[in-house]
């Protein structure tokens, strides 16, 4: 697995900008979900289905945010390259 392709923001910022760059971007995506669970959350079926597709799709944004995190703070420690 190539990081750099994974990551691209990592290798190519500082990690001062890398790192509010992904805090901004998991806010961001955090506000859109969040209004489409509440846009969708009366429908009786649907909306409980759709909240746990958000909610997965939650969950692997994170996971992202967080990735990209640790791999610009490697990078800035030269643990990786």
């Amino acid at each position: 697995m190539d990081l750099k392709k994974l990551f691209p923001l990592s290798y190519k910022k500082s990690l001062v900008v890398s790192l509010i760059v992904y805090i901004i971007a998991a806010i961001v995506m955090g506000a859109i979900i969040g209004l489409a669970g509440w846009m969708t959350g009366w429908i009786p079926v649907a909306g409980t289905v759709i909240g746990w597709l958000l909610r997965g799709i939650s969950i692997l944004a994170e996971l992202y945010v967080l990735g990209g995190i640790v791999v610009s703070i490697l990078l800035a420690l030269k643990v990786i390259k």
